[in-house]
């Protein structure tokens, strides 16, 4: 990539407004997706723990889940999706809702010790800079539970070798099916999460039946335990279109954090405590404020 893109902020996938949890899941017939992505989520994320940031929550669909850990981030880009969100989890305390980008994180380095991102990376251009920005916040040994669209998978594979898709599952580089839609192949995402000092730790391979003819044809009950009985076969093989990794974070990250919670996500200075419902960097003069419970780092104050 040429220095000149380097600088220039990666294009975003913005949900603001957007009727996303009703019309995709809710009315969109995704219950089977549904069960079977919390069967993973089960499987992979450590029973307890005490600081949790879900990057790109949405409207809160998958929070619940977390419910081992003390207290939870609830992150997304679009303040619509979090005020869902509120709605659908209350007023919990455990609940801090940030809306935030995800390729500057406002989040001082070492903060959490478990993240999870979950059918948000196909929206990300450069999917490296953002697991470059989790690792940087996450603890030495934390937990990160990523979910991923797999380019290698059979439906794509059937597709390519009928000639009814152009592009081919079998290579190396992401494929842009639709804007900011990409899907990812399986060794191309193990490099990048090693070269942002993750390390593999467990493997599922998820949604096997993702066709609209067995999800109406077979029973819900009989498809979501077929597929938790299929998903790990994703330590020996990879091809159904959803795949999931638990990571953990290697030592070679900053340290746990010890103070500080917030920094700005312009300079990186850590933010000292909210004046009421303001937080104002002292080194580049940004504030940065809290309106109906959602703290808002995507814009700064006037």
């Amino acid at each position: 990539m040429p220095p000149e893109a380097q600088s220039e902020h990666p294009p975003i996938c913005d949900y603001e407004g957007s009727d996303y949890q009703q019309r995709f899941w809710e009315q969109g017939e995704r219950q089977y997706e549904d069960q079977v992505e919390a069967i993973a989520i089960r499987r992979l994320l450590p029973a307890s723990g005490k600081l949790l940031l879900e990057v790109g929550a949405g409207a809160g669909r998958n929070t619940p889940r977390y419910h081992g850990y003390e207290r939870i981030v609830v992150m997304d880009y679009s303040t619509t999706q979090l005020e869902q969100a509120q709605q659908r989890l209350g007023t919990d305390p455990r609940y801090i809702y940030v809306a935030a980008d995800v390729y500057k994180l406002p989040f001082v380095d070492g903060l959490f010790d478990g993240a999870t991102m979950i059918r948000v990376i196909h929206h990300l251009a450069e999917a490296p800079q953002a697991l470059a920005q989790i690792r940087q916040v996450l603890q030495p040994h934390g937990v990160f539970l990523l979910e991923f669209a797999n380019k290698r998978n059979l439906k794509a594979i059937l597709r390519y070798w009928l000639r009814r898709q152009s592009w081919s599952p079998f290579s190396p580089e992401p494929v842009e099916y639709i804007p900011l839609n990409f899907d990812f192949h399986p060794r191309t995402m193990r490099g990048w999460l090693r070269e942002a000092g993750f390390r593999i730790e467990r493997q599922l391979s998820v949604s096997h039946f993702r066709m609209g003819w067995l999800k109406r044809h077979i029973p819900l009950r009989l498809l979501v335990a077929a597929d938790a009985a299929f998903q790990p076969t994703g330590a020996l093989w990879q091809f159904t279109p959803s795949l999931f990794y638990r990571l953990s974070a290697g030592n070679d990250g900053p340290p746990a954090a010890t103070d500080g919670f917030f920094k700005c996500p312009e300079c990186s200075t850590p933010l000292p405590d909210s004046q009421g419902d303001t937080l104002a960097c002292p080194s580049c003069k940004l504030r940065w404020g809290r309106v109906d419970g959602i703290y808002n780092f995507k814009n700064p104050m006037s």
